[in-house]
């Protein structure tokens, strides 16, 4: 497996900070060549399932998301798993448990005859499928346009400054939901194969021009109806054990408790949710004794009253690329 040295990490950060700067801005800030960068990009894309991808804020889109747990036998879980992660209406599909669950995030319209279809009709049907939960994501304290930190911690705040927003106009992104004509929808679709595509190729793919396409992104960027999320095997930054950790928390301590999580570096997601467990969290730990070093200490808490840890043995698909 690659073994990422500084300039990886520091190119890593700097996509987080801006996932469109120029190569030729990200070089000078890490104080290379404009070509080595692009030499890193290209290998870490190969090596290490680097990904550059635009996403639509719920707000947005607002659309909703569950959390589904499907409980299959082993020998049909592999190819439900293969199945969900197929559908342009998931992400995060993974194999826990031993390999007799899946847990994915499913994504469903507010409204509408089949917003709902693949919860109430398409997953129950299902051969090999003898339980189904779904947990209905409440609020988001950490993930989505909040990286994890295993991702971060390479470049200065005044690396950051000097590629954050570089090509966007100044002030507060707005507050309200900024709803997406069919042209955003084209442009999104194309963004969502490769955020660093230039403008020429997304005026291609959307039968538009470059100019209106710039203009376009700029301001959905700046409404902050899009962001940018980066999909890279965990284990290349050193994170060789993951786990889903679903918590069950006192109602009057949620938030408290949440807010603390999203402080630690070990957890990569931390999100209210419906169900008998309310507050669930990605970790992301160096190996087993880490995780248990994190179980143990650092997630003590007292209004912690039930923990059920469910280590991730296989990604079928991040944010939105299939893992092979």
């Amino acid at each position: 497996m690659l073994e990422p040295d500084d300039l990886d990490r520091g190119l890593i950060h700097a996509l987080h900070t801006d996932a469109r700067a120029p190569f030729t801005l990200i070089a000078d800030v890490l104080g290379t060549s404009t070509q080595t960068v692009a030499r890193r990009y290209r290998r870490l894309h190969a090596e290490a399932g680097l990904r550059v991808i635009a996403l639509p804020s719920p707000r947005s889109t607002r659309a909703h998301q569950w959390f589904v747990r499907l409980t299959a036998a082993t020998r049909t879980a592999h190819d439900i798993a293969v199945a969900l992660a197929r559908r342009a209406d998931t992400s995060w599909v993974r194999l826990t448990s031993g390999g007799t669950e899946i847990v994915a995030i499913i994504h469903t319209p507010p409204s509408g005859p089949d917003a709902h279809s693949l919860l109430l009709r398409d997953i129950p049907r299902t051969a090999g499928i003898t339980a189904v939960s779904a947990h209905y994501l409440l609020h988001t304290y950490l993930g989505g346009p909040t990286p994890w930190r295993g991702r971060l911690g390479t470049l200065t705040p005044e690396q950051e400054a000097r590629l954050r927003g570089h090509d966007l106009p100044a002030g507060p992104t707005h507050d309200e939901p900024y709803p997406f004509t069919d042209a955003d929808l084209r442009l999104l679709a194309a963004l969502r194969e490769d955020g660093r595509a230039g403008y020429a190729e997304l005026a291609a793919a959307t039968g538009s021009t470059p100019a209106t396409v710039t203009r376009r992104l700029t301001e959905l960027r700046a409404r902050g109806a899009v962001f940018f999320d980066i999909d890279i095997e965990p284990a290349v930054l050193g994170a060789t054990v993951s786990a889903l950790l679903w918590m069950q928390v006192a109602p009057s301590r949620l938030d408290e408790v949440a807010h603390v999580l999203a402080g630690h570096p070990e957890l990569a997601v931390v999100a209210a949710t419906t169900g008998p467990t309310n507050l669930v969290a990605h970790a992301l730990c160096r190996d087993a004794e880490d995780l248990h070093r994190y179980l143990i200490h650092r997630l003590a808490l007292d209004a912690i009253t039930r923990i059920e840890t469910a280590p991730v043995l296989r990604t079928y698909k991040a944010a939105a690329t299939l893992r092979a």
